[in-house]
């Protein structure tokens, strides 16, 4: 059976669509730039506060390696006995949370970007922007950072 419309209705169902297009446009937009969890900008993924952060004890960091502080968002090696250096776990890519260590390489897990702990450098992309460095010292055995 075939349908026949009239020019109103093929007009409607044109405006529909293309409100319809335009809505979506406007969702995705809004989700690009929002992010609730670090945000989507590339470079985007400083530590919120100025306030020193307690991560927990400095021997929770192996010496030549390092340890993901997930929930503080933060990356912590020693490449040498004593020598702390820290950096956001924000991937610079999309704002996700570093997800796990390999080796010498903490890993993202949205979209793989590989970055070196002891230096924060982008190891492999998608990310081109190196994780920012935060300050970091030891008081009492306990590391803090910011």
């Amino acid at each position: 059976m075939r349908r026949v419309t009239t020019n109103e209705e093929s007009t409607a169902t044109r405006r529909t669509v293309l409100c319809g297009a335009a809505l979506a446009a406007l969702g995705l937009t809004a989700a690009a730039c929002g992010g609730g969890d670090g945000g989507s900008k590339e470079g985007s993924s400083k530590p919120s506060s100025d306030k020193p952060v307690e991560l927990g004890d400095a021997d929770a960091v192996p010496v030549g390696g390092a340890k993901l502080f997930a929930d503080q968002k933060m990356l912590v090696a020693q490449p040498e006995k004593g020598d702390f250096k820290a950096f956001s776990a924000v991937c610079t890519h999309q704002g996700a949370v570093l997800g796990k260590i390999e080796g010498e390489v903490a890993v993202c897990p949205r979209h793989g970007s590989r970055f070196q702990v002891d230096s924060g450098k982008v190891a492999k992309g998608p990310a081109t922007t190196a994780l920012p460095s935060v300050p970091v010292k030891v008081e009492k055995g306990k590391l803090l950072a910011g």
